[in-house]
């Protein structure tokens, strides 16, 4: 059974966000994405300063079976990247919900608005279990 952490918001591709100061979150791919995906050998890394838009493309994730899109759970802007994934990309299994994040965004509009759009760990939980 995968891990859902709990507070954090998730979407229905498998990245999480967490509130980490008024306006910004951080970013990252869920449990069960990295179990999905195996051993991660690459992450492509968004720009810092990048615009990014909820739901849309915003990099990418290799692993030894697959290459995969990472997706935005929210609009904003790239304030900060996990350059230690350039260097350790596996910190995504050994840690997706701790050193294996991906970026931070600051949101574009109103914070509780764009996680309130998100899945709830409760309902994700729900997600992963109709998808197992």
């Amino acid at each position: 059974m995968s891990e859902v952490k709990a507070g954090l918001r998730y979407t229905e591709e498998h990245e999480w966000a967490e509130k980490i100061g008024a306006t910004s979150v951080r970013i990252g791919i869920t449990d069960f994405a990295q179990h999905q995906l195996g051993d991660i050998v690459f992450v492509e890394l968004p720009k810092l300063g990048a615009k990014l838009e909820a739901h849309a493309p915003m990099g990418t994730i290799e692993s030894v079976k697959t290459v995969s899109d990472l997706f935005s759970p929210v609009a904003g802007t790239v304030t900060k990247v996990n350059e230690a994934l350039l260097d350790s990309p596996e910190l995504v299994n050994s840690e997706p919900y701790g050193a294996g994040w991906i970026v931070e965004v600051e949101i574009d509009g109103e914070i509780a608005q764009a996680l309130e759009s998100l899945l709830t760990a409760e309902a994700y939980g729900d997600f992963v279990a109709s998808q197992d």
